[in-house]
């Protein structure tokens, strides 16, 4: 899994990278929030991001704030990493967009765990998309009748869009997924057929 650094202090920086690399996730980092803005609206971006809340040209929370106003990309699970520790800070950092909030100094293995839970809601995400692509390519070929229909009062022939008639049977089973076999009815048996409605 591809995971952003968005950290300005070169330090701390290398060290989140060391770790994660080594975590074997795949590390792009940035040194400022501008930089991290133009990795995140690459082609390729990643799906996780860890942001420093105070970055040069771009803060964490702006790039959060952005991030939620695109509609048509995929989504980017965030986890904000900062000092302010206050609740007034945290409730802040989540209602710009955050999906998670890590304090400064923070634990190593909580970081990777929080990690792996935003790697476990991307991957949920990704199955149901496929699922949300396989309804609607099965929507797609689905055919339904609807609508007013004429249909002959006398023959039950129905006349379509190009005032062509059709037998009842042909023209439903060339707008829905039916088929038709044929039988009799007590009555029409009794009808046309009757001597075999006496036996």
């Amino acid at each position: 899994m591809k995971v952003l650094i968005a950290e300005d202090e070169p330090l701390s920086r290398r060290l989140l990278e060391t770790r994660l690399t080594s975590g074997g996730y795949q590390v792009v980092a940035a040194k400022n929030g501008a930089q991290a803005w133009e990795i995140l609206e690459s082609d390729d971006s990643p799906e996780l991001a860890i942001l420093d809340w105070m970055m040069p040209e771009l803060d964490g929370p702006e790039i959060c704030s952005r991030l939620r106003a695109r509609e048509s990309r995929s989504y980017v699970y965030v986890i904000l990493l900062t000092a302010r520790g206050r609740r007034t800070d945290v409730i802040a950092g989540l209602d710009s967009g955050a999906d998670d909030y890590v304090t400064k100094p923070f634990d190593w293995e909580e970081l990777e765990s929080r990690l792996r839970t935003g790697t476990r809601i991307l991957q949920l995400q990704s199955k149901l998309a496929g699922k949300q692509a396989e309804l609607e390519s099965a929507l797609a070929h689905v055919r339904t009748l609807q609508g007013l229909l004429p249909i002959c009062m006398h023959c039950k022939s129905i006349r379509d869009d190009s005032n062509t008639w059709h037998r009842l049977e042909t023209y439903i089973e060339r707008h829905s997924n039916a088929l038709f076999t044929h039988s009799l009815c007590r009555k029409c048996l009794a009808t046309h057929y009757p001597s075999y409605a006496q036996e």
